[in-house]
């Protein structure tokens, strides 16, 4: 038979990719908007579906037990780096008053139970102090475990940016190709890379993201990591310098990879990429050139049919006074 990720590949191809429409977006804050590349599609439906009803199989066989909370170790495969106190709170306290009502899912390995899926209920027992939880026991590989948790929870809009694209990084290996794996996924390549893009920053962004993963989202991720890429050594300390005014919320997350850009060529003395004026020159009332600053150059281009002869002249002239016309 084969593996529940062969059978999820041939679902979600069988389905197609082509007809995407655009992932429905999350609360509106700054720090958890979900990145404009990420689409959903027949694919993506087609995954989520499968998994629900790989879990329903699954559980349908699974032996029901009580088991002592402290014998069930962690999903290693879990994407979510935050969970909500309130959240947990409530769920606790509905806990308190009717008994859990899903099980939590786990497979048996070495020593203990690992778990698979119910992460909140069973953080929910240990808030509550509970020493056993209801727990359906099924059989599940290490391929499983990977994909589906990543199929469960990564169209989930609660999910931030950072933990799907760790979540990806996790499973990456459990596909041919990131071609193939965008397919699987329902996902745009361009959507499936901007999640990848948050390995690729620096170490200093990435320990904060662990923390607090609504920090930044993929598009900037991925702007920020190209802006890094161009600049080198400089774009990694401006990235430095400005990143705690992003992680306090003083300057927003979209730009920050234009405030990088900023600070390395102010750092060379130059101008911001931003500070580019245009001036129009006229002759009477008829258009005759243009005068251009931007932060490489200073250009001024006149029409050649409005300029007398000794006006072509005095310019030259004013020219010569300023700089040397041949190589000194």
């Amino acid at each position: 038979m084969s593996s529940f990720r062969e059978r999820m590949l041939q679902k979600t191809a069988e389905l197609g990719v082509g007809a995407e429409r655009q992932a429905k977006a999350p609360s509106a804050s700054a720090e958890t908007r979900r990145s404009s590349a990420f689409k959903t599609g027949p694919g993506m439906l087609g995954a989520l579906a499968a998994a629900e009803q790989r879990i329903q199989q699954l559980e349908a066989t699974s032996d029901k037990l009580m088991l002592p909370v402290g014998a069930i170790r962690p999903n290693p495969w879990q994407p979510r780096k935050v969970f909500s106190d309130d959240a947990l709170a409530s769920l606790a306290e509905s806990i308190r008053e009717v008994g859990l009502v899903e099980p939590v899912v786990v497979r048996r390995v070495e020593g203990g139970y690992q778990l698979i899926a119910g992460e909140r209920r069973l953080r929910a027992h240990k808030l509550l102090d509970l020493d056993e939880i209801k727990a359906a026991v099924i059989e599940c590989s290490d391929e499983d475990m990977a994909v589906l948790s990543l199929v469960e929870n990564v169209g989930r809009e609660d999910l931030t940016d950072y933990e799907i694209g760790q979540s990806l990084r996790v499973v990456e290996g459990e596909f041919p190709s990131r071609k193939r794996m965008a397919e699987a996924l329902g996902m745009s390549r361009k959507g499936l890379y901007r999640f990848l893009a948050f390995e690729n920053l620096p170490d200093f962004v990435r320990q904060d993201l662990d923390l607090n993963p609504h920090l930044l989202g993929g598009a900037a991720a991925d702007e920020v990591v190209s802006a890094i890429k161009k600049h080198g050594e400089a774009g990694i300390e401006a990235a430095r310098a400005l990143w705690t005014s992003v992680a306090s919320g003083a300057l927003d997350q979209g730009k920050f990879a234009t405030a990088i850009k900023q600070h390395v060529l102010k750092g060379h003395g130059h101008q911001g990429v931003h500070e580019r004026s245009i001036e129009k020159i006229f002759s009477g009332k008829s258009h005759a050139g243009t005068i251009t600053r931007d932060a490489s150059s200073f250009t001024v281009k006149i029409k050649t049919g409005v300029l007398s002869e000794e006006q072509e002249k005095e310019i030259r002239r004013l020219i010569s006074s300023l700089f040397s016309v041949t190589p000194s």
